[in-house]
This record gives C-alpha cells, sequence and structure tokens, in this order.
C-alpha cells in the first residue's frame, strides 16, 4: 500500500521536511543548540560541519557520544548549562510533547538565544488522533506499539506530557518566554501509526486526504513545525 497510495514518500518523511526547514534558517557561521539531542540515531538531525559550531543537551549520557555534535552535555532543557546569547539557532526533534515544564524551558531556550536568534521545533498536533491517542494510554502501551511498528527500543520511548502540543499553547508559552511566533507550518503525510493492517492503513489514508484537502482542517495534521524568534534589542 506504500507503493500504491504514497510512492514519493520517503522514509522519515517528517524529519525530511523539518530539516528542509532549519536549513533556510541555517548559516555557515552559527552556533547552534540541539535540545534534546540523545544519541545521534536521526541522521536528519546531523548538521556537523555545516555550521560553525554545534552543541546538544539531554539528560541521556548517550549525548555525550552523539556523532552529530561538537559538544555534548548531559543536561535538562529546564536548565540549559551555557551562557547568555550564545547561539543563533536551536532546535529540538520531537522533544515538546515530553515537557512537564514548558515554560520554563521556553525561557531558557530565550536566554541562550542571540537577539534576533531562532527556535525551531518539530512535534506532533495535539488535535491528532495519534497524539490524543498517546496521551490517553500508558507508557508501557507506547513502549509495545513503538517497538512493533519502528523497531525502536524502550530507552529510546519516553513519557509524554503534550503540554506545548497545540497553537494556543505553543503562543501562550513563547509570549511568557519574550519570543515571537513567526511561523508554524502543519503538515499531514503517510499513516505512519497505522500501517500495520490494510483497514487502518485505510483509515489512515482517508483521514490523510481530508484533512489536506478540505479547507479549514489544517489544524488536524500530525505534525507542527514551529519557528520562534527572539526579538533584536531596541536601541
Amino acid at each position: 500500500m506504500d507503493q500504491t497510495l504514497y510512492p514519493d514518500t520517503p522514509q522519515r518523511w517528517d524529519d525530511r521536511l523539518f530539516r528542509d526547514r532549519i536549513l533556510e534558517l541555517m548559516e555557515k557561521e552559527h552556533v547552534v543548540l540541539d535540545v534534546g539531542a540523545g544519541a545521534g540515531i536521526i541522521p536528519q538531525t546531523d548538521y556537523r560541519g555545516t555550521v560553525a559550531r554545534i552543541c546538544g543537551i539531554d539528560p541521556d549520557e548517550r549525548v555525550q557520544q552523539n556523532p552529530h555534535l561538537d559538544e555534548g552535555k548531559v543536561a535538562f532543557a529546564e536548565k540549559i548549562p551555557y551562557p547568555d546569547e550564545t547561539f543563533d539557532l536551536a532546535f529540538s526533534s520531537n522533544v515538546l510533547e515530553h515537557l512537564a515544564d514548558p515554560e520554563a524551558v521556553f525561557r531558557e531556550i530565550g536566554r541562550v538565544l542571540k537577539p534576533g536568534g531562532v527556535f525551531v521545533a518539530k512535534t506532533p498536533n495535539l488535535c491528532h488522533y495519534m497524539a490524543l491517542t498517546a496521551k490517553a494510554t500508558p507508557h508501557w502501551f507506547h513502549e509495545f506499539i513503538i517497538g512493533k511498528i519502528f523497531t525502536r527500543t524502550a530507552e529510546d520511548t519516553f513519557p509524554v506530557h503534550y503540554r506545548a502540543n497545540t497553537l494556543r499553547s505553543v503562543r501562550r508559552h513563547a509570549h511568557s518566554a519574550g519570543l515571537d511566533v513567526e511561523r508554524v507550518d502543519m503538515h499531514e503525510g503517510r499513516p505512519e501509526y497505522l500501517r500495520f493492517s490494510f483497514p487502518t492503513y485505510f483509515v489512515g489514508w482517508a483521514y490523510e486526504r481530508w484533512v489536506n484537502h478540505v479547507p479549514g482542517f489544517d489544524g488536524f495534521r500530525i505534525v507542527m513545525i514551529i519557528t520562534l524568534r527572539k526579538p533584536l534589542k531596541q536601541p
């Protein structure tokens, strides 16, 4: 069915879209922070050599051996171990849904960004059936489903909170942190989480057709790519 319904959809299509957005904003002299860098298992988040320096933080100790980073530090995003105004650009891939205190994280990101700096985040939209299901089910179920569909290990599956996963909540947290919402892009593609049977795949395909082609339903697409900007200092 992948070949029939989505012949041109690559693996990790959402990570590719996210990478394209970051590359639009990235410049070779930039100092960049990967928030939630982890072990470096996603090839599309590798920008090493593209920019002047790329650093990363994650509570997982494997971040120190992440091959995509010039420097990896074990840390939570609520307390980023870098001085004020260090980074030109920061990004996070599938991190916002795991934050217990997103307001504190947004403030920290705002602190370490230079004036005019940008934070780009990819995260699931809570208004989508996948995120609603994930929020309503226990963590052991997430580990089971992720392991079956994506062959991801339990150590790479983390508890979710979904406290910064709607346009309204993103705007609220950004405003509290003094960041401007520059752009929010919504995407829906191949139904990755429903590919285990023909009936579920068909339902996912019908949903994708609906939210991509019926006006006014783009707010129900799965992937949010959020661009926030720190204002320039006033003279």
